[in-house]
């Protein structure tokens, strides 16, 4: 049986995500970015970037890094990779949103500040890319979940090199790139490839193996999974194009956007077919917090991704789009990662703590690790301010979206004090906690001191775990 190896640096990954989207939340309430803003002005971006990079891939990348070995049985491929690139990605985020202060007028600095940025997080994410790639290919025959995955790495790069290149203009030093206008018609096709192939559909990927283990449902055949697939990387095959359509000298790609999100759509309604099959399959018969707590995602991504296409074509306008894509980013994306982030603590506290105590006396579950109903409150709280906030944005109401986040802001710090709650195993009996140095750190798995010995990861949904 697979060894469930820990990795090292997932908390610290988790835990400047959390940082990042509270930042972000914190801005939006005091009028940072959109709608008090244009949607490409710099204000807007340092909000947007914040959500993209800081939230959303930092927690995405902590959890692959911890998640992706398992799934293949093959160990962490140049796991000394995993510090470096959490440094690169957290200060190129950061001297990234100091370049947009520059260009909005708040702070006085050199732009050159934008292409150091870009170089960061380039060399952050390749890290990244290299860890992940590697362990997936080390694994034959490349299995249909390794495919997800890739192709969600390679949007990843897409968008990253892509990204520079908007960094390079941005700062004046875009010769490089001759009569090609990027800008501002890239810039869908940009956070196309970032949102929905590397975050949206490693998150379709990822859910299929672990929804399966969560809720100890049988394995989907390979061959109703596999359209899901092949039909978002048609989607984002058209959203690469659209990106690169300058150096073809194509005057407009908006085609291309309306095309691409229908093909998504349609891959998403496949999938959420297929999570509802899981659902109704599942021999695990109560439903835990971190499933219950993605069901409001779930019924997002079906809004958004349904209406989000139409409202492209028909140009329904700014005030819309926004909206909708605001309904994916944190009523989709960011509740089923804030939801499974729930399970992911709570099941690495679980293997660092009591799993090496298996068979020698009694151990917790872990459900037991986490405080409830409480928890499922915070969720209330973040799923209403979205819904709120998404209203607002529709309507045009820019002091109800400030109001509608804090909603958001307070779930979201309820649901951070939980983590740490996880980690100091505050739930737990005072009896049945390990002696103090033998308890889990914050921020770090004590993956060099104790790594629990051969625990199946077919069996992480079972009863004791």
């Amino acid at each position: 049986m697979p060894m469930a190896s820990l990795s090292r640096w997932t908390m610290s990954y988790f835990a400047a995500a959390l940082t990042f989207l509270l930042a972000a939340e914190a801005l939006s309430i005091t009028g940072v970015g959109y709608p008090a803003a244009g949607l490409t002005e710099p204000a807007t971006l340092v909000v947007v970037h914040i959500v993209a990079i800081g939230w959303l891939s930092l927690a995405m990348a902590g959890a692959l890094l911890q998640f992706v070995p398992v799934l293949v049985s093959r160990p962490l491929a140049f796991p000394q990779f995993a510090m470096p690139a959490l440094v690169a990605l957290i200060t190129g985020l950061l001297v990234l949103c100091a370049g947009f202060a520059v260009l909005a007028g708040w702070i006085e600095a050199p732009l050159e500040l934008l292409p150091f940025a870009a170089g960061c997080l380039v060399a952050g994410f390749s890290l990244l890319i290299v860890m992940l790639a590697a362990t997936l290919l080390s694994a034959r025959p490349v299995g249909l979940f390794a495919g997800f995955v890739l192709i969600g790495l390679s949007c990843l790069a897409m968008t990253a090199f892509s990204g520079s290149a908007f960094a390079s203009i941005l700062s004046g030093r875009g010769h490089w790139l001759g009569a090609m206008a990027l800008l501002p018609d890239g810039l869908p096709f940009h956070a196309l490839l970032g949102f929905g192939g590397w975050l949206g559909l490693i998150a379709f990927g990822v859910s299929y193996r672990l929804f399966v283990m969560f809720m100890m449902a049988p394995e989907l055949p390979v061959s109703r999974i596999r359209p899901v697939m092949l039909l978002a990387a048609v989607g984002l095959s058209l959203a690469c194009a659209g990106l690169i359509a300058p150096l073809a000298g194509w005057e407009s790609a908006s085609g291309l956007a309306t095309t691409a999100l229908s093909m998504l759509a349609i891959a998403s309604a496949l999938y959420g077919r297929d999570i509802l099959t899981l659902y109704r399959l599942r021999r695990r018969k109560t439903v835990e917090i971190n499933m219950i707590a993605s069901i409001p995602a779930f019924v997002a991504l079906g809004i958004g991704i349904a209406l989000l296409p139409i409202a492209v074509a028909a140009d329904a306008g700014e005030a819309t789009i926004a909206a909708l894509t605001f309904l994916l980013t944190f009523g989709w994306l960011g509740g089923l990662t804030l939801s499974q982030l729930v399970k992911i603590v709570s099941f690495i506290t679980w293997l660092e703590v009591y799993a090496p105590r298996l068979g020698r006396g009694p151990v917790p579950r872990v459900g037991e690790l986490l405080a409830m109903p409480r928890t499922g409150w915070w969720f209330a709280l973040y799923y209403g301010g979205t819904a709120l906030g998404t209203v607002a944005l529709a309507a045009g109401i820019p002091s109800g979206f400030r109001w509608a986040m804090l909603p958001c802001l307070i779930g979201t710090l309820g649901v951070a004090a939980e983590f740490v709650r996880v980690r100091r195993l505050s739930e737990i009996k005072m009896t049945d906690r390990p002696p103090a140095p033998e308890r889990p750190w914050l921020l770090l798995a004590r993956s060099d001191e104790r790594n629990p010995p051969h625990v199946d990861h077919r069996n992480i949904a079972s009863p004791r775990a």
